[in-house]
């Protein structure tokens, strides 16, 4: 597949920003119950706010990648078998509730605040669930076969919770709040999973058996079929939408870079930061982290071999 830089740019700034709000509830509600010491009224909201503007920056970059934006509001007539549509109304949901529960906290006696911590569960839920329609957009196309496994949706929720959490222990540290170690704690316990979740796909997709042949794409039964031309001197879109054009060679490199970018360096950054403390290492580790996870959507996107390339070759 051509991945498009506005989904690259959609899947992840709203897999952080929902993520940052989980970590968010679930620290607050866990004072509540006095498991650790309350977040200011400050911290909450500017960290609510970061989570919201996050959501809204993925939902602008998806507009680029609309034919008719102004149409965009018809992708939720579907809901009942699209998951795309889901994904819509899901969104919205859930960056309403995102602006609710900051607005609880953004001024003292707000009419809100005694509503807070159900505004805090069900806008948990919206990401959860805004977590499984976006990685079932993907998981639900059998006929791209790298992409038909629960570990789509599993990875898409790791790896989002991972680096919302990361950002958490980057503004409270900045904050100067003791709830930057559990959140830096929690993100590096995520970005484990999440390496250990995308290590599956990728040991799972090296042993892919593909059901479709160049045979059954262009329907000729033959032990011997040689293809010499794509078919377009000038290109078309099957041939611009569903080739990326890389080498596999760059793409293998892609996957090194990635693994290394969203997984590796920042566990040392955040090893770095609950070691030393230092608001530099803390800071780091989520701006490395979402560069890394710019590259493994890349790869995840360009991974996908849809089946219309047997029948148009490979185009280069």
């Amino acid at each position: 597949m051509n991945p498009a830089l506005s989904v690259i740019l959609l899947t992840t700034l709203i897999g952080a920003g929902q993520g940052l709000f989980v970590a968010l509830v679930a620290a607050d509600l866990g004072a509540r119950f006095g498991a650790w010491a309350a977040l200011p009224d400050a911290s909450v909201a500017r960290a609510a706010g970061l989570a919201l503007a996050l959501l809204v920056a993925g939902l602008a970059a998806s507009f680029f990648h609309l034919g008719r934006p102004l149409r965009a509001w018809r992708s939720a007539a579907q809901w009942r078998t699209s998951w795309l549509s889901r994904e819509v109304i899901a969104l919205p949901l859930a960056m309403a509730l995102v602006a609710l529960y900051g607005a609880a906290y953004l001024a003292a006696g707000s009419v809100l605040r005694p509503y807070a911590d159900w505004i805090g569960v069900l806008g948990v839920l919206a990401c959860l669930a805004l977590y499984v329609c976006t990685g079932m957009i993907y998981a639900c196309l059998r006929f791209l076969q790298e992409w038909a496994t629960p570990l789509t949706v599993v990875n898409f929720t790791l790896l989002g919770a991972a680096s919302g959490f990361s950002l958490a222990a980057a503004l409270a540290r900045l904050d100067g709040l003791d709830a930057a170690v559990g959140f830096a704690l929690s993100a590096a316990a995520l970005t484990v999973l999440g390496l250990l979740g995308r290590a599956a796909a990728l040991l799972r997709n090296a042993r892919l058996r593909r059901t479709s042949t160049l045979a059954t794409a262009i329907g000729i039964k033959h032990p011997r079929i040689v293809q010499s031309a794509a078919g377009f001197l000038g290109g078309s879109f099957n041939t611009r939408e569903f080739f990326h054009g890389r080498t596999a060679g760059f793409v293998r490199q892609v996957k090194w870079l990635f693994l290394g970018g969203a997984f590796v360096a920042p566990l040392l950054l955040l090893g770095a930061a609950l070691g030393q403390g230092a608001v530099a290492w803390f800071v780091a580790a989520p701006l490395v982290q979402w560069s890394g996870l710019l590259l493994e959507r890349w790869y995840f996107f360009a991974e996908a071999n849809h089946p219309q390339n047997l029948y148009y070759g490979a185009i280069s």
